[in-house]
């Protein structure tokens, strides 16, 4: 019998599911034009590997194609949806580790402090996931940075012709082949010393250099920006 059942049926069907999510994000970026903004500020950065990217969490797809090959260490929520974006992000050979602001949060950040520190893994974080508030940056993805001395380079993106969903994160499908744009900001150092002060005026500098990138991205297509 090549498959048991129980843990290994369910194995398979995850594995299943992460390699679906994966050809279809392929599928949808095959023939699309990528332009970029603000790139050849973080290029050398980029090449360094280290670094952390922070994206608001609707934007997640197209920085998954245009950063395939980053395998990097994400962050992903301990949710069913949050096992489906696991087991795409596993597919392009990132590591991905569970857990979130509400549950298993502490845990997960070491986890990731120490796979980037030992592996010198790139990190990548949604700040405002996985629940929100929308465009609001939480606490842990400076904490990263602090402990692990890398920047945090803000990241945004968005797709000409899209389905914008309503759910609280207003997540964003681009249709097939469609054209993208993926915005870099200003990378942001926070100093391993920092106290609660100092981290709460770095979450509002984060927070205000994402929204303005992201505005960045909706604007190239003619897209509005609502925060």
């Amino acid at each position: 019998m090549l498959f048991k059942k129980g843990t290994d049926a369910v194995g398979l069907k995850w594995w299943l599911i992460g390699w679906a999510g994966k050809l279809l994000i392929n599928f949808l970026y095959l023939f699309s034009r990528i332009d970029t903004i603000g790139y050849e500020a973080v290029a050398e950065q980029i090449r360094t590997r280290r670094f952390i990217f922070a994206l608001w969490h609707s934007r997640i797809l197209l920085l998954t194609y245009a950063h395939k090959k980053l395998n990097a260490t994400a962050m992903v929520s301990n949710s069913a949806d949050g096992e489906i974006v696991s087991q795409v992000l596993k597919r392009y050979g990132h590591k991905t580790i569970r857990g979130s602001t509400g549950k298993g949060g502490l845990r997960a950040l070491m986890q990731q402090i120490d796979d980037m520190r030992t592996n010198l893994r790139p990190g990548v974080v949604t700040p405002d996931g996985p629940q929100g508030p929308r465009y609001k940056v939480q606490q842990g993805v400076i904490l990263l940075a602090q402990k692990t001395g890398v920047p945090i380079i803000p990241v945004a993106c968005n797709s000409k012709r899209r389905k914008v969903f309503n759910s609280w994160d207003r997540f964003i499908l681009p249709f097939p082949w469609t054209k993208g744009v993926v915005a870099y900001g200003d990378p942001i150092h926070v100093p391993h010393d920092a106290d609660e002060r100092v981290i709460i005026a770095y979450m509002k500098e984060l927070e205000s250099e994402l929204n303005r990138i992201t505005a960045q991205a909706d604007q190239f297509f003619g897209h509005k920006f609502e925060v």
